[in-house]
C-alpha cells in the first residue's frame, strides 16, 4: 500500500534539506515508506538497521562507513538508539565536495531525540507518520476497531489483530521503552496505561492517578511525557483566550490509535465496541485524529477550550491565518449548541465543524457546519 502524500513529502523534505527524519510509532511503516521512496525514484540505497548487529556493529566506525556513500539515499532505521551519529550526519552533509543524503527512521519524538534539533539545525526536515488513517483505508468501522497500525489493520481476522496488539503492547513495555532508555517498570507502566482508558477524552488527572498507583504526581507526569514521546497518547494543551473567564488549565489525553485502546480495555470485535459504553469518547478521540491527520496540524497549532462555565471547544485549530473549530458528537442527528455559539463568539472563530459519523455534510448555522467524518476528505479551509 503506497501512501502517496507521504512519499510526496518526502520528496518535498529532500529538495529543501539533505536529511529528512520520518517519526513515528514502532510497526506503522516507516521502513516500508522509505523502501519505497527509493524504489520510485530509482535511488541507490544503503540501509542502516540499528536493531541488526550486524548493521550495528558496521557504524562503531561511522565517519568510515557512512563516508563511503555519497551520491546515495542513506537509510537509517531506530536512529533514537545512536543519538551519537547526529554530529557525523551534520558534518557529511556540511561536506562541500561530496553530496550526502540521508532518510532517518526513529520511533520517538524529535523531544526525546533533540539532539538532531540541535546538531542538524536548519539541516534536517521532519516528517511524523501516523497510523492507516481514513485516507489510506475507507473500512471506518474496522479502522475504529482495529486500529491503524498496518499489520493489526490487515490481520486476517479480528482475533488476529487484537492478539497482534497484545503482544505489540508486551513487547513495546518489556523491549522497546528499556531500549529507549526508560527504566519503568513493565507491569507498573501497562496499569497505568490501562487507567488511562478511563481518562481518553478527558483532562488528565495526575494526582488521582498516582493515588491508584502509590506513585508520586511527578512519576505519573513522567509516565504520560514517555507515552507521548512514542507516540501512543496526544496530550492536547488548553488555549488561553484574554477574556475574563476562568479557564481550564489541565491537558486532555487521547489514545492516538483506536486499536491500542480496544486492546488495553479488552474489547476484540465491532460487536463488543458498538455495546461498550466507551464507544462515544472513543470514536470522538478517533475522530480527532483524523481531522488532525488530515489537516496536517503540528502538536502546537492544535487546542481544546474550556471554560469554568462549561462553555467548551474539542479541538481548536490554526490553519493558515484561521482560527478553525471543531466539536465531535457521537449521534445521528447533530445540533448547534449554546456553547458552540459561545467559542464561536469567544474564540472569534472562522468556522466550526461539527463531526458526526456518516458521509453527508450540511449547514447548521451561518458558520457551523455538520460535517460526517466519511466525507473529511471534501472539506475546503
Amino acid at each position: 500500500m503506497k501512501r502517496t502524500h507521504y512519499l510526496d513529502q518526502i520528496s518535498l523534505q529532500l529538495r529543501i534539506h539533505p536529511v529528512c527524519a520520518i517519526l513515528g510509532a514502532r510497526q506503522v511503516g516507516k521502513t516500508t515508506l522509505a523502501r519505497q521512496f527509493a524504489e520510485i525514484h530509482s535511488q541507490k540505497i544503503e540501509f542502516f538497521d540499528l536493531e541488526n548487529p550486524v548493521h550495528l556493529a558496521s557504524l562503531e566506525t561511522p565517519m568510515l562507513t557512512l563516508s563511503n556513500f555519497p551520491d546515495r539515499l542513506i537509510v537509517i532505521d531506530e536512529i533514537q538508539r545512536r543519538p551519537d551519529l547526529f554530529p557525523i550526519l551534520r558534518v557529511l552533509v556540511d561536506d562541500p565536495e561530496k553530496k550526502y543524503t540521508f532518510l532517518i527512521l526513529g520511533s520517538a519524538s524529535r523531544d526525546l531525540i533533540h539532539q538532531s534539533s540541535e546538531t542538524l539545525a536548519g539541516r534536517i526536515g521532519y516528517i511524523e507518520l501516523p497510523p492507516f488513517t481514513l485516507t489510506d483505508v475507507h473500512d471506518v468501522k474496522k479502522l475504529l476497531t482495529r486500529g491503524g497500525f498496518p499489520r493489526s489493520y490487515l490481520a486476517e481476522s479480528d482475533e488476529a489483530s487484537f492478539l497482534w496488539r497484545d503482544n505489540y503492547i508486551t513487547t513495546f513495555l518489556e523491549r522497546d521503552l528499556p531500549s529507549f532508555g526508560f527504566d519503568v517498570p513493565a507491569e507498573l507502566m501497562h496499569r497505568f496505561w490501562m487507567m488511562l482508558c478511563f481518562y481518553h477524552g478527558q483532562t488528565f488527572n495526575a494526582r488521582e492517578i498516582a493515588a491508584s498507583l502509590m506513585l508520586s504526581d511527578k512519576t505519573v507526569s513522567k509516565y504520560l511525557d514517555i507515552l507521548a514521546g512514542t507516540f501512543m497518547i496526544r496530550i492536547l494543551y488548553p488555549w488561553y483566550e484574554n477574556i475574563k473567564k476562568r479557564q481550564t488549565k489541565t491537558p486532555k489525553i487521547y489514545f492516538r490509535d483506536s486499536g491500542i485502546f480496544n486492546a488495553l480495555a479488552g474489547i476484540h470485535s465491532l460487536d463488543e465496541l458498538i455495546k461498550s459504553p466507551k464507544i462515544g469518547p472513543l470514536w470522538e478521540g478517533f475522530a480527532l485524529e483524523e481531522v488532525v491527520n488530515y489537516m496536517q496540524c503540528r502538536a502546537h497549532d492544535c487546542y481544546f477550550w474550556s471554560t469554568h462555565n462549561e462553555a467548551e471547544l474539542d479541538l481548536l485549530i490554526f490553519k493558515s491565518g484561521k482560527r478553525i473549530g471543531f466539536e465531535f458528537k457521537y449521534t445521528d442527528s447533530p445540533k448547534t449548541t449554546k456553547s458552540m455559539h459561545i467559542a464561536m463568539q469567544d474564540l472569534k472563530l472562522d468556522h466550526l465543524y461539527v463531526m458526526f459519523p456518516g458521509q453527508m455534510q450540511f449547514p447548521l448555522h451561518e458558520k457551523i457546519t455538520a460535517c460526517g467524518l466519511e466525507s473529511l476528505k471534501n472539506l475546503k479551509i
